[in-house]
């Protein structure tokens, strides 16, 4: 039995059945002795073990000297966290933690039969978890006395802070003893976390165990930079290049938690979805997928996702940016957690790079940049994977080893070896084709030669001066279209009924196939190749990206997108001065709500 020096006997015997050997320095800190029946203000980074930190802080004041809890009645400890996943897991936690005290541990979250936890309160308990909302319920509608508290623990502070529960949060604490112990934990400690600490605590012992926005150590960070409509397609890339055994997706909205999963499944990979608008059963079950492997993938908002626990998660993915530096390290800290070691993607539509850089800097974090896996290089890697097969590595014997023979005699070596690297291939879903986005911070440290174009490719569009076509529009157009930077468009040339335009060889295949299948998005206009240099265009022209010439004014034939006073809307175009309609205006743009 390994010594714990400061731990309660009956925790550490615990502890020992769970398999530790030593304890994290969250862990360790909370125990010294000068943290001892004292309030805790406790920072600490995502998946250091701060739920077995504060059960083992709180074990002191619970239980003192005794080795079992007696008779339970009202709660003696309170942990509040800011979601049912959480409190679940907290729960869970603490229930193996506490096993050899007598422990009874009640849960109040939202989404569960509300009268069954009442009469779980009505038959007592010696620890509760819960979320602020259903606390706050119980405590209204008398099932819940906080008058016997000893412990108060805030889990995720800053989190329930963000949620907006910080008037539910107020509501319970003032309704505790006042001479309770209080331990606020919480990854950052922001202003608004300082307050309430400097509120409701009492000469709190400050526990900083890791730098603030500290990157994990055991985290590799890639950066990809993609074509914005390429999304979806690079998050399957980044799958199918890892085949990690567990893997959480972040998105944004409900919405594309849907969405994503959906196309996912569809691609043949076992995915669960993970959102605030699923039921408590539903959420409870995609997690269990998840742990026992049911599932490989989990697609889940910010949210749904906070504080939850996977075991040998391995892969992180940001389909959607984070809003934050600190939901970047929040949702990065699912993964490389208990010494593992963990991977995160991050991907980064091109016109995102420089939101991209501000979160990395102010999370303090290294990231690689490099292109989404391509095709060729997942095929590789999935060679790899199928030359390691551990069924290579058995020798056959008995039946076995007569029914390969018998195979061989039949069909050969090189026919057996082939039919066995389609079988496994045909496990794997088939990878995406994507467009390469040249990085355009390497292009401007490069000087630009003309030379380039030597050799390039040529195109026509079916506006020209008279119908008022622009290079403002034109080309962010092509750049959007091709998924390039204007690095890769030569010569713009406005002519008087058409647009002419070239690209570098390298990318001019990609562009015309994809206006061809996609289209521009505009209903009026068409891209055609043309190949070579028009000959009405000379070697010597000037007007590299539309110096070609402007439209008269007055001008109204041509395709009607394009008729004077209806420029394009939306992609590439821009509205008159005055021309929106259906708001209150003020010099031709809508006016702010401050102003109505």
């Amino acid at each position: 039995m390994t010594q714990y020096e400061n731990v309660h006997p009956a925790l550490g015997t615990a502890l020992d059945a769970r398999g530790y050997e030593t304890l994290t320095s969250v862990q360790t800190a909370v125990i010294e002795p000068e943290a001892k029946n004292r309030d805790l203000l406790v920072s600490a980074q995502t998946g250091s073990g701060k739920t077995v930190a504060f059960g083992m802080a709180m074990a002191e004041t619970l239980l003192g000297d005794a080795e079992r809890f007696g008779r339970a009645a009202e709660p003696l400890a309170l942990v509040i966290a800011p979601t049912r996943e959480l409190a679940q897991q907290v729960k869970a936690e603490l229930t193996w933690l506490y096993a050899k005290c007598g422990t009874i541990i009640a849960s109040c979250v939202g989404g569960m039969d509300i009268r069954r936890e009442r009469r779980d309160l009505a038959h007592g308990c010696h620890i509760l978890v819960g979320t602020p909302g259903r606390l706050r319920d119980h405590i209204e509608r008398g099932s819940l006395d906080l008058t016997w508290l000893k412990t108060v623990v805030l889990d995720e502070a800053d989190e329930m802070l963000d949620l907006g529960f910080r008037e539910d949060l107020e509501f319970i604490l003032s309704n505790a003893p006042q001479d309770r112990q209080t331990f606020l934990f919480s990854a950052t400690v922001p202003k608004p976390i300082a307050e309430l600490a400097k509120t409701y605590q009492r000469d709190a012992l400050r526990i900083t165990t890791a730098e603030e926005r500290k990157q994990h150590a055991d985290i590799d960070y890639h950066a990809h930079l993609i074509a914005p409509k390429d999304k979806e397609k690079a998050v399957i890339n980044v799958l199918r290049y890892h085949e990690a055994t567990s893997t959480m997706i972040f998105c944004s909205t409900r919405e594309m938690v849907r969405h994503l999963s959906a196309r996912l499944s569809n691609r043949g990979f076992a995915v669960v979805a993970l959102s605030g608008e699923l039921s408590q059963a539903e959420r409870n079950h995609a997690l269990q997928a998840m742990r026992d492997g049911r599932a490989r993938v989990c697609v889940a908002t910010d949210v749904a996702a906070r504080g939850i626990d996977l075991p040998n998660l391995d892969l992180v993915i940001h389909a959607d940016l984070p809003n934050n530096s600190e939901t970047l390290l929040h949702r990065s800290g699912r993964t490389g957690r208990a010494g593992r070691q963990g991977n995160c993607a991050i991907i980064v539509p091109q016109n995102k790079r420089h939101q991209v850089n501000r979160l990395l800097k102010f999370a303090n974090l290294r990231a690689t940049w490099s292109q989404i896996p391509g095709i060729d290089a997942i095929l590789k890697r999935d060679q790899e994977r199928i030359f390691a097969n551990p069924m290579l590595q058995d020798v056959p014997t008995g039946d076995q080893l007569e029914n390969a023979q018998s195979l061989l005699a039949i069909y050969g070596p090189e026919q057996v070896a082939a039919a066995f690297l389609a079988t496994q291939q045909s496990n794997y879903p088939a990878p995406e084709e994507i467009i390469e986005i040249a990085d355009r911070f390497e292009e401007r440290s490069q000087s630009r030669d003309r030379a380039d174009f030597d050799d390039g490719v040529w195109f026509r569009v079916n506006a020209g001066r008279k119908h008022r076509a622009e290079p403002r529009w034109l080309l962010p157009m092509i750049c959007r279209i091709g998924g390039f930077s204007k690095k890769k468009v030569g010569f713009i040339r406005i002519l008087e009924a058409e647009t002419v335009f070239e690209l570098s060889p390298d990318v001019a295949d990609t562009f015309f196939e994809t206006a061809q299948t996609e289209g521009t998005g505009e209903k009026s206009l068409r891209i055609e190749k043309i190949g070579d240099r028009p000959a009405s265009i000379g070697r010597n022209d000037e007007g590299p990206r539309g110096k070609g010439g402007r439209g008269k004014r007055g001008d109204s034939q041509g395709p009607d997108r394009f008729k004077r006073g209806k420029r394009p809307e939306g992609r590439g175009g821009r509205k008159q001065h005055g021309d929106y309609k259906g708001k209150k205006t003020f010099g031709g743009k809508p006016r702010s709500k401050a102003r109505d």
